[in-house]
């Protein structure tokens, strides 16, 4: 399950990419504008939208995002309790309401009421491409009937690229989604780490899943339908 957390506290959304990220696939914005970008071009099972947001009000994305037709929960965060308030925000769209601060165990306990009641996006635990299989829990890799070995920011840019199939990935959203800080961001990490997971993943089998979107980023490509 893919989860989009849109909020410019670094510090929290640290602390959500490390409670979440053990069980979901985690993607950030840090302003209204990306998170809305994020929203519409790719498939959330579960927004998560602070209301207080550099360049625009949480509010308004929310409405923004019903408006084009995005069908994914949306849980709200902020600091307001009043009852008139959480009315307010649940009229523009959002599923719901969660006041600052609020324990981590509990957004969890809300995120999985959230896909109950919608499990019609509810992503399962493994997808297959071909002979390409990629088991999210127990984070292996198969293709061809042979378990391809890889390490942890391998897996999870694959696991990106995978769940954005079809779709062009560029090297700044790889880096908002795998690294957690900036310490080890420079310009061609992502590169590096591509070269990797395509000497492991394609370059043995022929047929190449990962593309190059040239001074732009990476696609994942397939022919098959993917098991969901």
């Amino acid at each position: 399950m893919k989860i989009l957390i849109i909020d410019d506290n670094a510090a929290l959304v640290r602390s959500l990419r490390d409670f979440l990220g053990k069980d979901f696939i985690i993607d950030t914005a840090r302003t209204a504008k990306s998170g809305l970008r994020q929203a519409i071009t790719a498939k959330h099972d579960i927004i998560i939208l602070d209301i207080g947001l550099p360049d625009g009000r949480g509010d308004d994305v929310c409405r923004q995002i019903r408006a084009n037709h995005i069908i994914s929960p949306i849980l709200i965060l902020s600091g307001v309790q009043s009852v008139q308030s959480r009315v307010d925000l649940l009229e523009t769209g959002a599923d719901d309401y969660l006041v600052k601060p609020f324990s981590l165990a509990e957004l969890r306990a809300r995120i999985v009421a959230l896909t109950r009641r919608t499990p019609n996006i509810y992503r399962n635990r493994t997808l297959a491409f071909e002979d390409l299989t990629i088991d999210l829990d127990k984070r292996e890799v198969w293709r061809a009937g042979q378990e391809v070995t890889l390490r942890r920011k391998e897996f999870d840019i694959l696991a990106y690229l995978a769940h954005n199939r079809g779709r062009t990935v560029t090297r700044a959203m790889i880096l908002d989604h795998v690294w957690e800080s900036d310490k080890d961001r420079w310009q061609n990490t992502v590169d590096v780490h591509i070269k990797h997971l395509r000497d492991k993943l394609d370059r043995p089998f022929g047929r190449p899943f990962i593309k190059t979107a040239y001074g732009i980023g990476y696609v994942f490509t397939d022919t098959s339908n993917v098991q969901t």
